[in-house]
């Protein structure tokens, strides 16, 4: 017997990293020594105040519901967040806490998106933003961009390939995979050229904590930004929370009765200990340390830059923020995947297909997370892998 499952749900591409992921893992059981550049997941562990705070707050019996938009003293409290560390006047009402950014995600685009209606989004980019869009049966306008426009989308690129369909843009600032910004005057043109046609722009802030040689920033600073605007964020990357899966979204008035209703059907609130746990994240002693391990990434990003090049390898970005660099490898291979499997099987070292976030230049490209300290000893490694291949390609 073969029963079916729905014609959606056979159309969803796999990601790619957790394939990886799973591959590494088993070698290392197996007794291999794996470089874990694979993940978009730091390996500090989360903050020991953000355990105290859960530990604290379950032996207070505070292991109930809470709403579906998420504790009250934690909107208020990420209000407060965005008038310190952005300098943004953000209203703690339009504040939603989400399991995780990715349902913030399904959220917000379950609240907006009609079948057949498009959204558009650069690629490469996250993979499941195009998941996500094509789960309610809309479409996805995909974008080439390159290093010439920092593999981000601008205004100009929205003029080109517009179309009436399109409902909503999808942009990250900064990006996964690439790390690349949008500087905030292009993400206000985008937002007023959205405006001007009733269109949403998303923009994923996840990694806006994790910029480098400038100081973090949001879109919602800006005094005079219209209101079709939906920010997604998380306490995953910069708070380092990825295990305790809670996320927001702050989103126009008009939308949040929506997203209440659909959150109340979909996932009815995200977890408590984690919510008591990001109460803690958010307080001035936390944001030190935070700081503290952003500045090692930034290290880390240097060391990874530094040591690419001295191993002779031609980059084309230097990432602003995040903790991941895209690598152009059409040098040696127009098969990635391939490229990434026999990498992990010869060197031990961990990385990801560019297959994973574009179909347009995924074949030809990876990505590394430096979320690893082993920075010198995985270039090596591939070095050395790259050097055995000789004059041959995969």
């Amino acid at each position: 017997m073969s029963l079916p499952i729905s014609k959606t749900a056979a159309q969803i591409a796999p990601f790619r990293v957790m394939k990886i992921l799973g591959q590494a893992k088993q070698l290392e059981a197996e007794g291999a020594d794996i470089i874990h550049m694979e993940i978009g997941e730091p390996d500090f562990p989360s903050l020991p105040c953000v355990h105290q705070a859960a530990i604290k707050a379950a032996e207070q019996g505070c292991t109930h519901y809470t709403p579906t938009l998420g504790l009250p003293a934690l909107r208020q409290k990420l209000s407060a967040f965005y008038a310190d560390f952005y300098q943004a006047e953000v209203n703690a009402e339009q504040i939603v806490i989400t399991p995780g950014s990715s349902s913030a995600l399904q959220l917000v685009l379950t609240a907006i998106l009609n079948p057949n209606d498009k959204v558009l989004m650069a690629d490469p980019t996250y993979p499941c933003n195009r998941q996500f869009v094509e789960l309610l049966q809309a479409q996805v306008i995909s974008v080439p961009v390159d290093a010439d426009s920092q593999y981000q989308l601008t205004v100009e690129r929205l003029e080109k390939h517009w179309n009436s369909d399109v409902k909503a843009v999808m942009v990250a600032s900064p990006a996964n995979p690439t790390g690349t910004l949008i500087e905030q005057d292009e993400l206000l043109k985008m937002a007023h050229f959205l405006a001007e046609r009733d269109g949403y722009l998303i923009v994923d802030e996840i990694y806006q904590g994790l910029v480098y040689e400038r100081p973090a920033e949001s879109v919602l600073a800006h005094n005079h930004l219209p209101e079709n605007v939906i920010v997604i964020n998380s306490f995953s990357k910069f708070f380092g929370m990825t295990g305790w899966r809670l996320g927001w979204a702050v989103a126009p008035k008009q939308l949040i009765d929506v997203l209440d209703r659909l959150g109340q059907n979909l996932y009815l609130s995200a977890p408590t200990p984690s919510q008591y746990g990001a109460l803690a994240a958010l307080e001035k002693d936390a944001l030190i340390e935070l700081e503290q391990r952003r500045q090692i990434f930034q290290q880390r990003r240097d060391r990874l830059y530094q040591a690419m090049q001295a191993a002779g390898f031609t980059l084309t970005t230097l990432p602003q923020g995040a903790f991941y660099l895209y690598w152009d490898v059409s040098e040696y291979t127009h098969d990635s995947e391939q490229f990434c499997a026999q990498l992990l099987e010869q060197t031990g070292v961990a990385i990801t297909p560019g297959t994973d976030f574009g179909k347009v230049a995924g074949n030809t490209h990876v990505r590394l997370a430096y979320t690893n300290d082993r920075i010198e000893e995985a270039v090596e490694r591939i070095r050395q892998f790259i050097n055995n291949l000789g004059d041959t390609s995969i």
